[in-house]
């Protein structure tokens, strides 16, 4: 039954491989890929037919079998090699490398080839038969670490065309070679593996039809990383040591005896454990990049990934770690270092530590600002090497180094961190995992990444002292509006106490007093109340009568000059506000048009409603603004026409004021010749109505133009 099956399986292969050639000749014969692809397909269809033919007339042999497999074998790694064909354009090195590769594979089929045919020919059997598995094992890996480099070096949408061959061809060589793999260590190939191979062949060209297909998709370009070196480095060591340990089961098991099982489990568990801590540890990948660097780049860095990194670990705005880890890290990652300090120049001028990651700090961290390390490193940007130093202090010029700094025993480099041309801070970086050669490449990298970093440093110190000074700047902003309120009652009790020897027998004057008293007392205590609390004191809001709120400013104002004058005779005009709110806010504008005016002038208001609303016009013919002022001063908080006696929020609270309860306030002036402030607000009963309420297509008029008219 297994023969059965195993004749089916290949049968599958065989039926699929012509179909996969007869597709690719008949349309896709353009590109070197298919060409190549072509090939493996016929050559895999000749190999799965051998397989079906040994079954049933047990013809070819082995050895022509074994020579068709490597050839097989051959073709799926010449098409690989096809993908990297523009590699050329990489460099001159790149083309060594891409030469290297395809030297090996040639070498490495032709020795298989080579044994084969001897011993088929001649009986000169240079190869026994564990050798040869470990020869088809050692072609399987090759052949993934190629998948793994066109996968690596692909682009993102250079992916969509290259995944089902990439997919397809590492499908074949990992099945491959754990086929040859379990075969090694049980020392026959098993039915299982054996039957399956066929249908697994047939059921992966479809995947090689698709890629064919698409013909417009280019090849990829070979480009060699050193994370690429370091993971097929990886790759292949793991195939390797999988071998040897496939080998030491297997002779543990043979010489082992009753024990041979157990110690089998025992060796292959621990050998596993052993290989996870190399793989895990961090201390050996340093080694190996390193030795990587040195031995196959003429860079030590790989300068794009290393500015995406740095890009990636900038940009996360968050503070889980904060932003001064951060940066030790970065610096640290640049010469395989995971500890370091920060500091930064404080508003002293000394440098005070900000952060340190992986090292304890000592009792005593501030660096004097005048000491001779800053004046050393403020003259030249240099990269202090402590462990040179150490050994040789006169080639810093007997520096002295800080204590702050020596206390740190395992500290190794001093970068400083430079803002323009200024000196910024520095940062000390721990020993690294292995032993780096630093050289002009390394200190180039870490002063333009210091200098980077640096300026992010720089922009948050920057960012939290423009948060400071906006909450300074809230404070004093409430400030002013409440010492504008406490001069408007100063004012007011002024007036009192300076009336008050020529009027203290007058009893109007006596009740006007207690009133003012009073109403200062009120604005005082609310003031105190919302202070302590804000959040609780809203402006609550009631129907009032503004002409009343009209007449009662007329009177108040009435004692300057001057005199402010009601023109016409309104009704009742209801709206929804704060009484005292209110009367503040129209206070001061008519407060404002006085001071503008000269006491021949004229200020006066005028009461109206239409429509649904009422408006107030407060005008003057005082000196006027102009229009650039109304447009971007006039609201503006602090900006003021009175000099140092002026506040400058008067007019920006009135406006603000007017619009929470519904209202617009409009402004007209010219330079003198007066202004007229319009401030329109809803009527709480928009449909009573009003002896002074216009027709639907009346429109409001200007007190200024009623006032030229007559």
């Amino acid at each position: 039954m297994a023969t059965d099956l195993g004749v089916i399986s290949h049968s599958a292969a065989v039926l699929s491989y012509l179909l996969l050639a007869i597709l690719i000749a008949g349309k896709y014969l353009r590109r070197e890929v298919d060409r190549t692809m072509f090939l493996a397909a016929l050559v895999s269809a000749i190999w799965a037919f051998s397989l079906v033919s040994q079954s049933l007339w047990q013809q070819p042999g082995f050895f022509l079998r074994y020579l068709l497999e490597l050839i097989r074998d051959a073709a799926w790694i010449a098409v690989l090699l096809a993908l990297l064909r523009d590699a050329g354009r990489s460099g001159q090195f790149m083309g060594k490398v891409r030469t290297v590769l395809s030297n090996a594979t040639i070498t490495l089929v032709l020795l298989l080839l080579a044994s084969g045919v001897l011993e088929y020919a001649f009986g000169i059997a240079l190869l026994d038969g564990k050798t040869k598995v470990v020869g088809q094992i050692a072609l399987s890996l090759l052949g993934l670490s190629l998948v793994e480099q066109i996968w690596r070096n692909c682009g993102s949408l250079g992916r969509s065309s290259m995944k089902y061959i990439c997919v397809g061809t590492a499908t074949l060589m990992a099945f491959d070679f754990f086929m040859y793999a379990d075969a090694l260590l049980f020392g026959q190939i098993a039915d299982s593996f054996w039957d399956a191979r066929g249908f697994i062949n047939a059921f992966l060209v479809p995947l090689f039809a698709v890629n064919v297909i698409n013909t417009r998709k280019q090849p990829v370009e070979f480009q060699l990383s050193r994370n690429a070196v370091y993971h097929v480095g990886t790759l292949s060591f793991a195939g390797i040591y999988l071998i040897f340990l496939a080998l030491g089961g297997y002779y543990v098991k043979v010489m082992g005896g009753d024990w041979g099982e157990a110690l089998q489990v025992l060796f292959i568990t621990l050998a596993l454990a052993a290989f996870l801590i190399l793989v895990t540890s961090r201390r050996v990948r340093a080694r190996i990049m390193i030795f990587i660097s040195q031995n196959f780049f003429d860079y030590k860095y790989d300068y794009r990934d290393e500015w995406l990194k740095m890009t990636r670990e900038l940009a996360d705005l968050g503070d889980a770690p904060p932003l001064p880890e951060r940066v030790i890290r970065i610096l640290g990652d640049l010469v395989d270092s995971n500890s370091g300090v920060l500091w930064l120049r404080d508003e002293d001028g000394n440098f005070a530590l900000q952060a340190a990651t992986n090292m304890t700090p000592p009792k005593y961290t501030t660096i004097d600002g005048e000491s001779e390390l800053i004046r050393f490193l403020q003259e030249r940007e240099w990269i202090i090497n402590l462990a040179e130093y150490r050994q040789d202090p006169v080639r810093y010029n007997l520096l002295e180094i800080p204590d702050a700094i020596t206390k740190f025993t395992d500290g190794w480099l001093v970068i400083p961190m430079y803002l323009d041309n200024s000196f910024y801070g520095l940062t000390l970086i721990g020993s690294p995992y292995a032993k780096v050669e630093l050289n002009w490449e390394n200190f180039d990298l870490i002063k333009v990444v210091a200098r980077q970093t640096c300026n992010l440093l720089a922009q948050a110190d920057a960012q939290n002292r423009l948060s400071r000074a906006m909450q300074f700047e809230a404070v004093s902003k409430a400030s002013a509006f409440m010492v504008h309120d406490l001069k408007t009652l100063i004012a007011q009790l002024g007036l009192l106490v300076n009336n008050a020897h020529r009027h203290r027998n007058n009893p109007e004057f006596i009740d006007d007093m207690i009133r003012t008293t009073e109403h200062a007392v009120r604005k005082m205590s609310n003031l105190v109340d919302h202070i302590r609390k804000p959040e609780e004191n809203g402006d609550e809001t009631a129907t009032i009568d503004l002409f009343a709120v009209v007449q009662q400013l007329l009177e108040h104002h009435s004692n300057d000059q001057p005199v402010p004058q009601l023109v016409g005779n309104p009704d009742r005009a209801l709206i929804h506000a704060d009484a005292d709110q209110l009367r503040n806010v129209l206070g001061h504008l008519v407060k404002n048009a006085q001071d503008a005016t000269p006491p021949t002038g004229e200020v006066t208001l005028t009461l109206k409603t239409s429509q649904g609303q009422v408006v107030l016009f407060i005008q003057d013919t005082g000196s006027g603004m102009s229009e650039e002022f109304i447009k971007f001063q006039l609201f503006k908080p602090f900006e003021s026409t009175k000099g140092l006696t002026g506040m400058g929020i008067g007019a920006y609270q009135a406006r603000e004021y007017i619009r929470k309860i519904g209202g617009t306030i409009d402004v007209t002036s010219e330079p003198g010749v007066g202004s007229c402030f319009s401030v329109r607000l809803p009527l709480a009963q928009p449909n009573a109505p009003t002896s002074q309420q216009t027709t639907e297509n009346d429109e409001i008029k200007s007190p200024k133009s009623i006032n030229t008219a007559s």
